[in-house]
């Protein structure tokens, strides 16, 4: 059973990554350095991205620096994966089905003293990939229209630096350091009247970001926990080529030009969550996460950044029975979320609500486990120029747990 699960686990991994980024994604990247990309670890996929206060024990916790300060001696971590995601577009009487394989992350993780722990994760920050055909857009101030095509690619990734450290028996400390980096490639073309002007742009991020965290262990069974997330800004700059044509006469009016462009703002985020834990091996977690995009000060031509709340409610049980039976360690997670978005359009939110479900399938003979969720969501609605989004979504994340410097036994 072990190795099976191993095998078909990075044979699936693999797959999904050889497969990344490579169909399109939502339309609504088009707007910043794409759409937020949602890429957890160990098993939160399954219980609604919630678990601010749980500990990295059994799994990496990315949510929470602080976590590795409950780390176990001697354990490395060492988590990949991937998800597979088809969605239904909708706008007005026109639907389109897409499928989307996309790599999540790879990290691993060990104690460095009997009360701390390290950590490092490269994972996508954001996905701007997408293609749009035709659309129909009001120009400012006028009773006309002009219509839009655009096609993207790329987009930003985080490469994390994570610091825990415990003191005492109950109060951990943390802290992340990120560095973003990427690139986005965007052509659109206008057509105004009779009048197409297309312009091709390749637009380089770079900045890094701060990250503190604290999880506090009132008793075995309840844990709370904070985060908070230092606003920054990722300086940009581009390389830009524009065109007209106008009665089948073409003119350029840029040829790879390069120059600055408005850098992108990363807002203020905090986070509270709780951990609990019932006697029946039932776990509940909640948490509410805040992100203050308004203070960026950031706009769209096609809409603007508003602040944003997030609620995640997730649940995860295991019988534990009889050890020695496979299905009695099998653990089981579901989880709720709804976030509020933070893109408004034509004075409507882009909000995003879903479900998940999912399997801890523990690695014979080993703290490993491959983690399987299922997940369902809406974003955005069917208004004016809107686009709404359902998603069906399956992830795989591979948690593995080696144990370093201990002496075998041989009886």
């Amino acid at each position: 059973m072990k190795n099976k699960i191993i095998l078909w686990s990075c044979f699936i991994l693999m797959s999904l990554t050889s497969f990344a980024q490579s169909i399109s994604s939502s339309p609504y990247s088009l707007y910043g350095v794409g759409s937020l990309y949602e890429s957890d670890f160990g098993y939160l996929p399954s219980t609604g991205s919630s678990g601010i206060a749980l500990p990295s024990d059994i799994f990496i916790n990315n949510l929470n620096p602080a976590s590795l300060g409950f780390m176990y001696q001697n354990h490395f971590l060492f988590d990949i994966g991937g998800k597979a995601i088809a969605t239904t577009y909708q706008s007005g009487n026109r639907s389109e089905k897409r499928n989307n394989f996309q790599f999540s992350h790879i990290a691993f993780a060990f104690p460095v003293t009997k009360k701390s722990g390290f950590s490092l994760s490269l994972r996508p920050y954001s996905s701007s990939v997408f293609k749009i055909s035709n659309l129909k857009l009001p120009i400012a101030d006028s009773q006309e229209y002009y219509y839009l095509t655009a096609q993207g690619s790329g987009g930003l990734n985080n490469l994390d630096f994570s610091y825990g450290y415990r003191f005492g028996k109950k109060l951990t400390l943390g802290a992340t350091g990120t560095v973003l980096f990427g690139n986005t490639v965007d052509d659109r073309a206008f057509l105004i009247a009779n009048t197409i002007t297309t312009i091709h742009k390749k637009t380089d991020y770079s900045g890094v970001r701060a990250i503190l965290g604290a999880q506090y262990k009132v008793d075995s069974t309840f844990t709370i926990g904070t985060t908070f997330k230092a606003p920054t800004r990722v300086k940009a700059s581009k390389v830009q080529s524009v065109t007209s044509i106008a009665d089948e006469v073409e003119t350029s009016v840029e040829t790879d030009k390069a120059s600055d462009t408005d850098d992108y703002y990363m807002p203020l985020e905090m986070g509270f969550g709780i951990s609990k834990r019932f006697k029946n091996n039932l776990n509940v977690t909640l948490d509410y996460e805040k992100s203050f995009w308004e203070d960026t000060k950031q706009s769209e031509l096609y809409g603007d950044f508003v602040n944003q709340d997030r609620f995640a409610l997730g649940f995860t049980y295991s019988t534990k029975k009889n050890v020695r039976k496979y299905w009695d360690r099998v653990g089981y997670a579901a989880g709720l979320s709804y976030d509020t978005g933070y893109l408004e359009v034509d004075g409507k939110r882009v909000n995003n609500a879903s479900f998940s479900i999912g399997l801890n399938l523990p690695v014979d003979n080993t703290f490993s486990t491959l983690n399987v969720s299922y997940s369902y969501g809406q974003k955005g609605r069917i208004a004016n120029d809107l686009i709404k989004e359902n998603y069906h979504k399956i992830s795989l994340n591979l948690s593995l747990d080696g144990i370093w410097f201990v002496k075998r036994k041989i009886e």
